[in-house]
């Protein structure tokens, strides 16, 4: 809990916990809800998500007869954790190799969401390799390569402009033959904007499924919580052509406006599996709902 609370300090200060002071001790009238729904707006939870909240709790009040700001104040936490949800587990487990792609635009904290990823697994237990599939920058096979080192996990790479389905085809030969059990593929980060680089995508989930059937079993993409709606954007161009499953955020605790988090539920409909609060290996924490939105409007 109290690496939610540190990380959501900027967002708490800036809009969330605004939205609390504002909501104090007084009636409840139509400014009140301007102000509510142009907090929520500049936090970042984006249009539908703001009208769907408050709609739910005029509908709240109207219900339950609430006057009082500070009763409105309690609704607004219960309705906005009622739009996120628990993720389900990841589709990683029951068979000898599963195989997550990674996608997202160069800049989103890509590269760094794997090394946290596979750090966490292999302190589970689990036997993972990253394959270096981003063949376009040199920098992101040489990134990836120390952090694997850092974390103590295997990078296949190939040489920078090499082909990346052939990259990804090596790398899961390999970690079929050497027994381990998830293989982590990172991709070219330019893909929302490029025809090309979307066919690339599907010739990387075409080589893999030769090799294990029905892979990849998971494909995650990264966004960046710093730039809001228009992450969402990208989001739903990534959803479109990459047949997404989940989501991970980083740089929450770098930005005032968290509330994408819940555009990404309401919005897109695909689970938060991880968000990143922080540059150390171990800041990128198992979304909680409940930590999510306590953490949002509590100082204390």
């Amino acid at each position: 809990m109290s690496i939610f609370r540190s990380g959501l300090a900027k967002t708490r200060q800036s809009f969330f916990g605004r939205i609390s002071q504002m909501l104090g001790n007084s009636e409840i009238d139509d400014d009140t809800w301007d102000d509510i729904e142009a907090l929520l707006i500049q936090a970042d939870l984006g249009v539908p998500a703001t009208q769907r909240v408050l709609s739910e709790l005029r509908a709240r009040i109207k219900r339950e007869g609430l006057t009082r700001s500070e009763q409105l104040n309690k609704a607004l936490r219960e309705s906005l954790q009622s739009l996120l949800s628990i993720p389900p587990p990841m589709n990683i487990s029951g068979r000898p190799l599963s195989i997550i792609l990674i996608v997202g635009v160069n800049g989103s904290g890509k590269t760094t969401s794997i090394a946290k990823l596979a750090n966490r697994l292999n302190r589970a237990g689990r036997k993972v390799m990253i394959a270096a599939g981003d063949t376009f920058r040199a920098a992101a096979i040489e990134q990836l390569k120390t952090w694997g080192d850092r974390v103590g996990v295997p990078v296949i790479a190939n040489k920078p402009g090499s082909d990346p389905a052939a990259v990804v085809y090596d790398a899961a030969a390999a970690a079929n033959a050497r027994g381990y059990d998830i293989l982590i593929v990172d991709t070219a980060g330019r893909l929302h904007t490029n025809f090309n680089l979307m066919e690339e995508l599907a010739k990387i989930k075409a080589i893999s499924s030769r090799i294990v059937p029905d892979a990849p079993h998971e494909v995650l993409l990264v966004l960046d919580g710093t730039t809001g709606q228009n992450a969402m954007q990208q989001a739903l161009k990534f959803r479109e052509s990459a047949d997404v499953t989940g989501v991970i955020v980083t740089k929450l605790d770098g930005t005032a406006k968290g509330g994408m988090v819940f555009s990404i539920f309401n919005d897109l409909k695909l689970p938060v599996h991880y968000i990143g609060l922080g540059e150390g290996v171990d800041d990128m924490v198992l979304f909680n709902p409940e930590n999510f939105v306590k953490s949002l409007f509590d100082e204390n």
